[in-house]
């Protein structure tokens, strides 16, 4: 039924709207399952496995972008954390690990074996740089032998790693719309976010976050109402 006394803008009368791919959040088995797949890489006895496995399990705890972690250099491993050097925006930053990230880390770069402080900490087989390519190629055939598929019809990507940090610790804020909003503010700094819209944009990637962001509207619509 039409009511005329109200009238919708027509489309894109503010703009066109950017338009995001939807990402998939990968479950804790899930994430389990690629490391695991990852240490069946060949040769078994190998480094490669164990590049593989500490590099999804890094990114995952992290949400570091790819590019950032293929940067790493040994020196960058610090006591403090990862030194996060002009990333995307220009921009260094400092990202602290769980003790579990550190221990895992520490195993690799045992394992590794010593290098420079230039030196990368991720390295192929013949101990150059890994590259993107390389790692994307790998990880999509991690995802087929792991079993994961995705609800929609595109396949879950490398990227969506970060995309699932970002929305597991956004689960996991504290209530309170004061709280909420420094621990906001501190993932968009501890993400590398220039802008904290792009935080905020993962608050659309999952039902349960969209349906907190429901309530907090009408909480908020609820008091302005009662004032």
């Amino acid at each position: 039924m039409e009511d005329v006394g109200h009238e919708l803008p027509p489309a894109n009368h503010f703009g066109a709207r950017k338009k995001r791919r939807t990402p998939h959040i990968y479950t804790t088995d899930e994430i389990s399952r690629l490391v695991e797949a990852a240490l069946w890489l060949r040769p078994t006895r190998g480094l490669r496995p164990h590049t593989q496995a500490t590099l999804i399990a890094l990114l995952s705890s992290t949400g570091l972008r790819i590019s950032e972690a293929l940067k790493l250099t040994i020196a960058d491993v610090t006591r403090d954390g990862l030194l996060i050097r002009e990333t995307k925006f220009r921009k260094t930053r400092l990202v602290p690990l769980h003790d579990t990230a550190v221990a895992g880390l520490q195993r690799y770069l045992a394992r590794r074996g010593p290098g420079s402080d230039d030196d990368p900490v991720f390295i192929d087989k013949c101990g150059r740089p890994l590259r993107y390519i390389a790692v994307k190629e790998t990880f999509d055939r991690l995802v087929d032998k792991a079993g994961i598929r995705s609800t929609s019809a595109r396949r879950p990507r490398l990227h969506d790693l970060r995309h699932t940090f970002a929305v597991r610790a956004l689960q996991g804020s504290p209530t309170g719309r004061g709280r909420c909003g420094a621990h906001m503010a501190a993932l968009a700094t501890y993400m590398g976010h220039v802008n904290i819209y792009a935080t905020y944009w993962y608050l659309e990637a999952t039902p349960d976050l969209l349906r907190d962001v429901a309530m907090a509207s009408e909480a908020f619509m609820s008091e302005g109402r009662s004032a």
